[in-house]
C-alpha cells in the first residue's frame, strides 16, 4: 500500500522526519518496504499484514503514528446534518448473513467533470489514475478511510430499488447470470455469488466491481452512493472464482469496519457535493445484523509476564486508549472491548501484542529462557542427528531438502513387490499436481531425481543426503511416520596412471561405518541385500546385532536403463537407514577401558571360498573361535578372477591377537593362528591361498 507522508501530516501532527516515521512503522509491525520522493513529498510502500485490514487506509496508518508519538488524531469532517430530503430508493437485503449492512445516499443534480489538481495528485501518488470528480471521490475515500464505496448512476437503476442477494436466493429462473463489469468484460456469475441488483438485473458484483450498465459518465445527473459491509469469506471466494482482484475486494476480503462505513459514506457525499454540486438526501440504512462488540478480561500480570516487563496499570491502559481500544480497570485485571475496526483482537495475547508494539520492542529487555530443556531423549536425539550430519558432511556429502510427495509410478520404477510396505501410500486429498499426489514411503526416488538433475548440468561428483520422514499407511487414522536417513553417491571415473580409486560402494560403506563408529555402535555387520532396485553382488543390508536398519548398494542396470542413463554408465550408489531403529541401538552410556599395556600381534589369512559364501560368515567364525586372544578381525582384500577358479573368490582377513596380562610370544601366536586356519578350512571347505 502506498502512503503519502504529507497526507499523514494532515491527520496527525508529525514532528519527525519521513525516515523516522518509516523506521517507526516498521518497528510497530507495518513494514515499510520502500520510499519514493514525488513532488517534494515522500511516499512509503507499506506492507500491511492480513490481520490488520484497519491499516489499509491513511487514517489507519495515522492512528498508529498518533498512538506511538502521543499526537491527537484529526479525523476529517464527516458529519451530515439532519432534515435532508428523503429519497424514494428502497434497499432490500435478501442474504443478511453475507451482507450485514448496506447504506446509501442519493445525491441529485451533480455535474460530472475533471477533478481538481489536489485530488488528482493525491490519487496519483497512491497509484490510482483520475477518472472524473465523482469516481475520484470514491477512490479518495477508499484510500483515506479504507472503506470501498461505489457510485451508481441513479437514473439507470430500474425501479428505484437496490436488492442484495445471490442468484440462488432469488431463484430467478433466467439461467446463468451474466454481467458486464466496469473493465468491459462480460462475466458468468456462479449461483452463490452475492450480487447488487436493481428491480430487473444485476448492476454490480458485491464487494468486487460495479457493472457497466450503471456506470457514472459525463451524462450522469443523479448519484446513488453505496457503502456496505460484506462477509470477507464470500468476497474472497468470489474474487478467486472470477479471477478478479480489485482495491475493493482486497479490503472487503480482509474485513472492513461495519460501524465506520457510515462516516465513509458521509465523507464521500460531502466531497461530491463540494466538487460536483448537487443535493444530498437522507441516509438509507439497511442493518439486519447489528454488530455487538464482545468484551473479555485480561490480567495485568499476564501482560507483564508475556512481555517480560513491569508496566503499571496506567501504562497499559494508556497505550490501549491511544489505540482506540476501550479498556476498564477492574483491580487485578481489566476488561477489553475491541472497536469494530479491530476484530483481530480476541485474547489476552492479542492485547499483549498491542502493548508491546506501542511500548516498543526495543524497550523490552533481552532475557534467556527461564526453563531450558532438561537432559533427556529429546536432547539426545538432537545430539545424535547432529553427529550423523557432521560425519556425513565430513565425507563430502551435501544435505538436500525435498518435498514429502511421491509419484504413483515410483513403486514400479523401483520394482517393489506387491507385498512391500513401501507400496502402502497415503493419498493427498488436494495435491498440487497429480504427479505428486501421494506421501512418500522412501526417500530414494527424490534423491535419484536430485542426482539426475545435477548429472544433466554436467556435475561429475555428486554426494547428497537427506534426513526426513516417510509415511506408511497402516490402515489407521494416521499413518506411521518414520524418520529416515538416505543418500546418493556418484563420481565419474577418470583414468589415472598414478592412483586407483575405490568404487562408490566402498566409499559409501566407509561413510556409514564412520557414522556408526561416531555413535559408538560396534556390533554391526553387512549382509548381501535382496533389494530389487540394487545391483546383486554390489549391495548389502545393514544389521545391528540381528536388527536390519537399512541398506546400501549400486543402482541396478535395469533402473539405469529405465532412467535413460545407460549411455553414461553411471555407477550410482544409494543408501537408506531407518533412524528410529538405528537410534534405538545407540547406548545411553559409554563404557571406557584402559589402553592395553601389552603389544598386539597381527596375522593375515587368505582363503579361497565359494563365491556365494558371505565374508561376514567367516568373520563370525573367527570371532567365535575358542580363544580370548583375538581382539579384532577385519577384511582387507576381496579378489576374483586371475588364478582363482570360476565360482570361487579370495577373501583376506587381518587378525589382531593380544593378551591383557602379558606379552604374547611368536610361538604362542603361531600355534593359535594355525589352529584357527585349520578350523576355518574345516567349517567352510576353503582352500588356503598361498
Amino acid at each position: 500500500m502506498l502512503v503519502s507522508f504529507e497526507w499523514l501530516k494532515e491527520l496527525t501532527d508529525i514532528l519527525v522526519t519521513p525516515k523516522e516515521v518509516s523506521d517507526t512503522l516498521t518497528m510497530i509491525g507495518l513494514e515499510v518496504e520502500g520510499e519514493e520522493s514525488i513532488d517534494g513529498d515522500v511516499v512509503f510502500e507499506v506492507n500491511v499484514t492480513p490481520n490488520r485490514p484497519d491499516c489499509l487506509s491513511i487514517i489507519g496508518i495515522a492512528r498508529e503514528i498518533s498512538a506511538t508519538y502521543k499526537s491527537p488524531l484529526k479525523l476529517p469532517l464527516c458529519d451530515i446534518k439532519q432534515g435532508l430530503p428523503v429519497s424514494d430508493f428502497i434497499v432490500e437485503i435478501k442474504d443478511p448473513d453475507l451482507c450485514n449492512r448496506y447504506t446509501g445516499r442519493v445525491i441529485s443534480g451533480v455535474k460530472i467533470s475533471d477533478s481538481p489538481s489536489w485530488l488528482k495528485k493525491k490519487l496519483e501518488k497512491c497509484g490510482i489514475r483520475s477518472i472524473n470528480n465523482v469516481v475520484d471521490v470514491t477512490n479518495y475515500v477508499l484510500l483515506e478511510f479504507g472503506h470501498p464505496l461505489h457510485a451508481f448512476d441513479a437514473d439507470l437503476l430500474h425501479g428505484r430499488k437496490i436488492i442484495v442477494a445471490k442468484p440462488d436466493t432469488l431463484k430467478t429462473g433466467t439461467g446463468v447470470e451474466k454481467i458486464k463489469t466496469l473493465d468491459g468484460t462480460e462475466r458468468e456469475i456462479p449461483g452463490d455469488t452475492l450480487l447488487i441488483r436493481d428491480a430487473e438485473r444485476p448492476v454490480a458484483i458485491g464487494g468486487v466491481m460495479g457493472g457497466a450498465n450503471t456506470e457514472v459518465t459525463s451524462n450522469t445527473k443523479n448519484i446513488f452512493l453505496e457503502s456496505a459491509w460484506f462477509l470477507p469469506s464470500s468476497i474472497r471466494r468470489t474474487s478467486k472464482r472470477l479471477g478478479l482482484s480489485t482495491e475493493s475486494s482486497y479490503r472487503f476480503e480482509r474485513g472492513t469496519d461495519i460501524v465506520f462505513l457510515e462516516k465513509a459514506l458521509n465523507r464521500a457525499a460531502m466531497l461530491i457535493q463540494e466538487l460536483a454540486g448537487g443535493t444530498i438526501s437522507e441516509i438509507i440504512d439497511a442493518y439486519p445484523i447489528k454488530y455487538e462488540p464482545e468484551s473479555f478480561p485480561v490480567r495485568y500480570e499476564k501482560i507483564n509476564k508475556l512481555l517480560g516487563v513491569s508496566l503499571t496499570k496506567t501504562d497499559i491502559l494508556d497505550i490501549l486508549n491511544r489505540l482506540g481500544i476501550i479498556s476498564e480497570d477492574k483491580g487485578d485485571y481489566f476488561t477489553v472491548t475491541p472497536p469494530s475496526n479491530r476484530r483481530d483482537i480476541r485474547t489476552g495475547c492479542d492485547v499483549a501484542e498491542e502493548v508491546a508494539r506501542i511500548y516498543g520492542y526495543n524497550n523490552i529487555p533481552v532475557t534467556n529462557p527461564s526453563t531450558p530443556l532438561s537432559s533427556g531423549i529429546l536432547n539426545k536425539r538432537t545430539i545424535y542427528l547432529e553427529k550423523i550430519r557432521h560425519t556425513i558432511r565430513s565425507n563430502g556429502f551435501n544435505e538436500v531438502i525435498n518435498f514429502s510427495f511421491s509419484n504413483p509410478s515410483h513403486p514400479e520404477l523401483l520394482m517393489l513387490s506387491d507385498s512391500d510396505a513401501r507400496r502402502n501410500f497415503v493419498s493427498i486429498s488436494n495435491p498440487l499436481s497429480q504427479d505428486e499426489c501421494l506421501l512418500r514411503t522412501t526417500l530414494i526416488p527424490a534423491l535419484i531425481n536430485n542426482l539426475i538433475y545435477n548429472l544433466d548440468r554436467g556435475i561429475k561428483d555428486i554426494r547428497i543426503f537427506e534426513i526426513s520422514r516417510v509415511f506408511i499407511n497402516e490402515g489407521k487414522t494416521l499413518p506411521e511416520e518414520i524418520q529416515m536417513f538416505a543418500g546418493a553417491y556418484y563420481k565419474e571415473k577418470i583414468p589415472s596412471l598414478w592412483k586407483e580409486e575405490a568404487s562408490g560402494f566402498y566409499i559409501v560403506k566407509g561413510a556409514i561405518q564412520a557414522i556408526l563408529e561416531e555413535l559408538k555402535v560396534s556390533n554391526y555387520h553387512f549382509s548381501p541385500s535382496s533389494e530389487t532396485f540394487l545391483h546383486r553382488g554390489q549391495s548389502a543390508d545393514i544389521f545391528i546385532e540381528d536388527l536390519p536398519v537399512g541398506y546400501l548398494g549400486v543402482l541396478s542396470p535395469e533402473i539405469i536403463e529405465k532412467l535413460g542413463l545407460k549411455k553414461q554408465k553411471p555407477d550410482i550408489c544409494l543408501f537408506e537407514i531407518n533412524l528410529e531403529k538405528l537410534l534405538s541401538k545407540v547406548s545411553d552410556t559409554i563404557q571406557y577401558k584402559p589402553i592395553p599395556k601389552f603389544p598386539a600381534v597381527e596375522r593375515d589369512v587368505a582363503l579361497i571360498v565359494n563365491d556365494d559364501l558371505p565374508s561376514i560368515k567367516i568373520k563370525e567364525l573367527i570371532s567365535s573361535f575358542s580363544t580370548e586372544l583375538i581382539e579384532k578381525v577385519s577384511i582387507f582384500d576381496h579378489f576374483k578372477g586371475g588364478n582363482i577358479p570360476a565360482g570361487k573368490k579370495s577373501l583376506a582377513f587381518n587378525i589382531v591377537y593380544r593378551a591383557k596380562e602379558r606379552t604374547l610370544t611368536d610361538e604362542e601366536v603361531e600355534a593359535k593362528h594355525t589352529s584357527l586356519v585349520k578350523y576355518l578350512i574345516e567349517q567352510t571347505g576353503a582352500e588356503l591361498r598361498k
